[in-house]
């Protein structure tokens, strides 16, 4: 296919664990029935939108690899799977709330969790995963479901310009790659879900 390269990332649908405000990292948390129901959601609004998409790929963890199965099984698209976009470990922290982090290590716990991955090992496996993969599919569209920080991370390495903002379950952000710049012409939208 020729045309313009295009990755739509999409953080995964809501899971017990965002409910209850639990840091998840790579605790293997499967999708809970509300996020089965917004990747259904995202689904049918792509499958409305003109824009075409060649395939999904995800993250290795249940509640990514669910949501995209439910958005590669509307769209009749091919599925593929890369641990190298699954989140973040948070090493310690995983499993805890806000205020068990900020009891435990204080306001400032994010640079401070024994075992936790680091931002810059986040975007090395995330830009090998990007560069690789955008050379095996040249000027195609593909949705890339994967998690909050990862995202995060993303956004910011990739220099999309768009990283200001904490990343939505089952939010949409779109960038369209110009000459050797990441463009985003979609950011965090969650317009599928009825919310802003």
């Amino acid at each position: 296919m020729s045309g313009k390269l295009k990755l739509g990332w999409v953080r995964h649908g809501v899971t017990a664990w965002n409910q209850a405000g639990r840091i998840q990292g790579a605790t293997d948390i499967p999708l809970s029935a509300e996020g089965e129901r917004q990747a259904l959601l995202l689904a049918d609004r792509l499958r409305r939108e003109p824009a075409v998409w060649d395939g999904v790929a995800c993250s290795d963890l249940m509640r990514a690899r669910r949501t995209a199965q439910l958005i590669a099984e509307r769209l009749n698209l091919p599925l593929v799977g890369d641990a190298r976009l699954r989140e973040r470990s948070f090493g310690e922290a995983e499993g805890t709330t806000e205020e068990e982090r900020v009891a435990r290590w204080g306001s400032d716990w994010r640079g401070k969790v024994p075992g936790q991955e680091t931002d810059a090992q986040v975007r090395t496996r995330g830009l090998a995963f990007v560069e690789e993969f955008t050379a095996l599919h040249p000027g195609e569209s593909w949705l890339i479901v994967t998690h909050g920080s990862f995202l995060a991370q993303m956004l910011q390495a990739l220099g999309s310009g768009v990283d200001d903002t904490r990343i939505a379950n089952l939010s949409l952000t779109i960038l369209e790659r110009e000459q050797d710049a990441w463009v985003p012409t979609l950011h965090n939208c969650t317009a599928h879900l009825g919310t802003v």
